[in-house]
C-alpha cells in the first residue's frame, strides 16, 4: 500500500490496513507526517496557548508571594514577549523531539505488555502499527481540536474527551484531568491499534485490546500524575 491508501485504510479498513503496515514495518513516511503535523499544530496554536499561560500566571497570587514580585514580573515579561526564534524552536525542534521520544517509548512499553501474552512480534512492527493508528488522534483529532481552539480562542479547557460534557469544570482541576483521559479519538485509536497488535503478536483480538487499552490505562495514570504536579505548582 502507498501512504495515502494506508492513511484512508486506518479510518475505513483498519482490520486489513494495520496488519499490513505492521507486517511490512512501514513507518518512515508515517513518522514524518505525524511529526510535521505535531509541529504545525504547536506553531498554529502558540498565540492561544501563550495567552492562556499568561492569564493563568497572572492570577497566581500565591506564586507571586512565594518568588517575589520582581522575579514574578521578569517571568511574566518573558512569557508575554517571546522571540520568534523561541516560538520556532519550540514548535519545530522541541515538539518533534518530544513526539519522537513519546512514540519510541510507547512502542517499547506496548512490546513489554505484549510479551505477557506472546513471544511473537518485533519492535519495529509495533512501532509501525502505533504510528499508523496515531493518524486517528494526531491528525483527525488534531484538526477537530484546532477548529475548537479557533472558535473558543483558547487552548485551556479545549477537549475532545468526556470533560466536554462538563463545561463548568476548571481545566486545572483533578476532575477535568481524569475525564480528559477518556478522549474519544484516543479510545478509537487504541481500538484500531488492537488490529495491528493481534496480527503482530499472533493473538486473539480481545487479548490485543487488553494490551492496547492496558497501555492506555498506564498512560492515563502518568498524565493524571503530571496534571497533579501542575496543579501543585500553580497553587
Amino acid at each position: 500500500m502507498n501512504f495515502f491508501n494506508r492513511l484512508q485504510g486506518v479510518f475505513f479498513d483498519p482490520k486489513e490496513t494495520l496488519p499490513s503496515t505492521a507486517e511490512k514495518a512501514l513507518w518512515k513516511d508515517a513518522l514524518i507526517v505525524l511529526i510535521l503535523a505535531a509541529a504545525l499544530f504547536t506553531y498554529v496554536i502558540q498565540p492561544y496557548s501563550q495567552q492562556d499561560s499568561i492569564n493563568t500566571f497572572k492570577n497566581n497570587i500565591e506564586l507571586k508571594e512565594r518568588i517575589g514580585e520582581e522575579q514574578f514580573n521578569r517571568m511574566l515579561d518573558r512569557m508575554e514577549n517571546p522571540s520568534q526564534l523561541q516560538v520556532v524552536i519550540q514548535s519545530f525542534v522541541v515538539t518533534p523531539i518530544i513526539v519522537l521520544v513519546g512514540f519510541l517509548l510507547s512502542a517499547a512499553v506496548i512490546m513489554v505488555l505484549g510479551r505477557m501474552t506472546s513471544t511473537k512480534g518485533r519492535y519495529v512492527q509495533i512501532f509501525s502499527a502505533f504510528l499508523h493508528a496515531s493518524f486517528i488522534d494526531k491528525i483527525l483529532g488534531a484538526v477537530v481540536r484546532l477548529i475548537m481552539i479557533f472558535t473558543s480562542k483558547t487552548v485551556m479547557g479545549t477537549t475532545t474527551s468526556l470533560a466536554l460534557f462538563f463545561p463548568k469544570l476548571e481545566a486545572l482541576s483533578l476532575e477535568f484531568i481524569v475525564l480528559n483521559q477518556f478522549d474519544f479519538f484516543q479510545i478509537w485509536f487504541f481500538w484500531v491499534l488492537g488490529y495491528g497488535l493481534a496480527s503482530i503478536f499472533e493473538i486473539e483480538f480481545k487479548k490485543a485490546l487488553f494490551v492496547s487499552y492496558g497501555f492506555w490505562f498506564l498512560k492515563s495514570l502518568l498524565n493524571i500524575g503530571i496534571g497533579l504536579l501542575s496543579i501543585s505548582f500553580m497553587s
